[in-house]
């Protein structure tokens, strides 16, 4: 059969573009022909229509008046543009339908998250035209985002409750959590079937090599520098404020450490600095990115965030070398996982994945649906407060404390670190890897 998997964007660092590119690969390995329709792309496999781009002006524009403020519109002029708007986008994804012979679509958050409703509206009734039978795929839900909960006018309400997402006999649905399964159930009286995010755990591992040797020196790091990779987006909930707390609690043992080796044979300097590498792309509300570099200052914490230089994969370009994600892996020392909501975790995989500890932060999800899997890790608990003086959050410094020296245990002790992350490993390609997605989508897309 021959399968769409539909995004706002692909072929980027972000979780639903990275977890598509797994769905692909293994929806590929089941015999099925597969191809992407996104808003924007670099891949040559895409077909695109640039009204649903998740930074398209006109898109944002209509989302602002939704959900902040009406300032251009009134709710009658305001649903007859995004109604017009929708009708454009649904010629779009019909005449590729048609052009393409698709079998099946795979929308990805366009049902859930209630971003966008001319998309929405658009490809629902692109479906019901052309019959298309569709496996959406939801990894977040609007009524989990405070933002979407608070709608400028009625309508929008109702479309949300009818879309968000919609009962239609030719459409299944997936949903990454056992939380949001029971949530559309009980919310929307919609089945669901749980598919985690995974992991290729057979994948070559990642490690130094021509192209990359030159990493550190391209991102101002020192040989010496103890690394702390942030490899999410930088979103106001990825709770990167914690991993800057517990970088200065490191700090304070720094000199007790001068002269000492660490688990890679590299011996602490006076000079020798915590560094906290942030690679992911900007996407944080009320200047989380500024905040977050006042915020590293005041603690005295080295940061860099440099996300210009991390692509989806490698290339050359005219301004320089582009590194993949998993470069960064191959020249780092622990990972930051500090979230404090996700649907799921991709970077929790690819941490289990590199073989690298990690500082993590017991979301919610993580509590319900990982936890019981007993990985190794440095935890910073399953409780935040917010400051009201800055807006970041915080947790207890007990607990602060508690993570720094079991990180310290992992980049000192080298027995310890290596037991750990090899547990880690084959715990995670035993429940999450490519195989276990296999068998969780074979019936999925049937005849």
């Amino acid at each position: 059969m021959k399968i769409a998997l539909i995004h706002f964007r692909v072929g980027e660092t972000d979780g639903v573009s990275l977890e598509m590119d797994k769905w692909k690969r293994v929806l590929q390995e089941l015999g099925h022909e597969v191809m992407y329709i996104s808003g924007r792309s670099v891949l040559s496999d895409v077909r695109v229509i640039s009204e649903i781009a998740y930074n398209d002006p006109l898109d944002l524009k209509l989302a602002a008046e939704c959900y902040d403020i009406l300032i251009d519109y009134n709710c009658e002029s305001l649903e007859s543009k995004i109604y017009t708007q929708a009708n454009i986008v649904k010629e779009k994804f019909i005449e590729i339908i048609n052009e393409e012979k698709l079998d099946y679509l795979v929308p990805n958050n366009i049902f859930a998250l209630g971003k966008s409703l001319p998309i929405a509206i658009g490809l629902f009734m692109a479906v019901k035209e052309t019959n298309v039978k569709v496996v959406n795929h939801h990894h977040d839900f609007y009524w989990e985002r405070v933002k979407y909960s608070y709608p400028t006018c009625e309508f929008i309400k109702n479309i949300s409750n009818n879309l968000f997402p919609p009962k239609h006999i030719n459409m299944k649905h997936v949903v990454i959590n056992s939380h949001a399964r029971h949530d559309l159930l009980t919310k929307k009286g919609i089945e669901s079937i749980v598919v985690p995010n995974v992991f290729d755990f057979d994948a070559p591992f990642w490690e130094i090599d021509e192209y990359n040797v030159d990493f550190k020196v391209e991102f101002g790091l020192d040989e010496n520098d103890i690394v702390f990779l942030q490899a999410t987006r930088v979103t106001n909930r990825k709770g990167i404020e914690l991993a800057i707390d517990t970088i200065a609690e490191l700090n304070k043992y720094k000199a007790k450490l001068v002269g000492k080796s660490i688990y890679d044979g590299r011996v602490v300097t006076k000079d020798t600095n915590f560094t906290l590498l942030i690679v992911g792309l900007h996407e944080g509300n009320n200047n989380y990115e500024e905040r977050l570099m006042k915020y590293a200052i005041l603690k005295n914490v080295k940061m860099i965030m440099e996300p210009s230089k991390i692509g989806h994969s490698r290339k050359e370009t005219i301004k320089g070398k582009i590194y993949s994600l998993w470069d960064a892996y191959a020249h780092v020392d622990i990972i930051t996982y500090p979230s404090i909501y996700e649907g799921w975790g991709n970077q929790f995989l690819e941490g289990l994945f590199a073989k690298i500890p990690m500082l993590v932060y017991e979301y919610s999800v993580f509590e319900e649906d990982i936890k019981q899997n007993n990985f190794y890790y440095a935890s910073l608990g399953n409780s935040y407060s917010i400051r009201k003086e800055d807006g970041l959050v915080y947790v207890s410094k007990e607990e602060i404390k508690k993570a720094a020296k079991q990180l310290l245990t992992y980049l000192f002790d080298l027995e310890k670190r290596n037991i750990c992350v090899e547990q880690n490993f084959l715990k995670g390609k035993e429940f999450y890897s490519l195989n276990t997605l296999k068998e969780l989508l074979k019936p999925l897309f049937e005849n």
